[in-house]
C-alpha cells in the first residue's frame, strides 16, 4: 500500500514499482537526464538499487554526487555519449522533452543498446503544448515530441517488447508514458 504522502511527493512512484518489480535487488539503473537525483536516484537508491546517472548539466551532477557518492554521475550528452556498460534498467523521465524530434527516435535504439536482455525501459513525454514548433529552441515555450505511435514503434523497430503505455497519465502531469523490456 502507497502512503499518501510518499504519493504526491513522487507521483510516478506506481510507475517505478512496476518497472523495478522484476528487477533483482542490486540492478544497474542508467538514468538519463538524472538531473541533482532527486527524487528518482533517491528511489532507487533505496529500494537497493545501483544508479548511474547521466546529465549534461555539471552542477546538476556535482549535487547528486554530494547527495549519492556511493552512486556512479556522468557529465555528458545521452544522445552522444558512449556508454559501454550494460544495464537491467534505463529511465528516461522527464528529460526526453528537450531534445529534437529526430533525437527522440534516436533514444529507442541507445536504449536498447544499453539494456541487458531481460531488462526495462521506462521513460515519459509530456504532454506537446506546440506541435507547430520543432523542438523547444524554436522560441516556444514548449517542446515537440514525437506522437504516440511513432514511440511505440521505435520501440518495436529496436526489438523491444512494450509492457505498458498510457497517452496520458493525470497523476504524472498528463505525461504519455512507456514501459517495454528487452527479450
Amino acid at each position: 500500500m502507497i502512503d499518501r504522502d510518499q504519493s504526491s511527493a513522487f507521483p510516478a512512484r506506481l510507475w517505478f514499482d512496476r518497472f523495478r518489480a522484476a528487477l533483482p535487488k542490486g540492478s544497474m539503473i542508467l538514468d538519463l537526464g538524472c538531473g541533482g537525483g532527486e527524487p528518482i536516484a533517491r528511489y532507487l537508491i533505496d529500494q537497493g538499487f545501483h544508479v548511474t546517472g547521466l546529465d549534461k548539466d555539471p552542477a546538476m551532477i556535482d549535487l547528486a554526487r554530494t547527495r549519492f557518492p556511493r552512486e556512479t554521475w556522468i557529465h555528458g550528452d545521452m544522445r552522444t555519449i558512449a556508454i559501454g556498460t550494460q544495464f537491467e534498467g534505463v529511465i528516461a523521465w522527464n528529460s526526453l522533452t528537450r531534445l529534437s524530434r529526430a533525437d527522440q527516435a534516436r533514444m529507442a535504439e541507445r536504449a536498447a543498446r544499453w539494456l541487458k536482455p531481460g531488462g526495462r525501459l521506462l521513460f515519459n513525454v509530456e504532454a506537446d503544448k506546440d506541435s507547430a514548433a520543432s523542438d523547444y529552441r524554436s522560441g516556444s515555450p514548449y517542446h515537440a515530441e514525437l506522437g504516440p505511435a511513432d514511440y511505440s514503434a521505435a520501440i518495436a523497430g529496436e526489438g523491444l517488447i512494450e509492457m505498458a503505455h498510457v497517452a496520458r497519465d493525470p497523476a504524472c502531469n498528463d505525461a504519455g508514458i512507456w514501459l517495454a523490456r528487452k527479450p
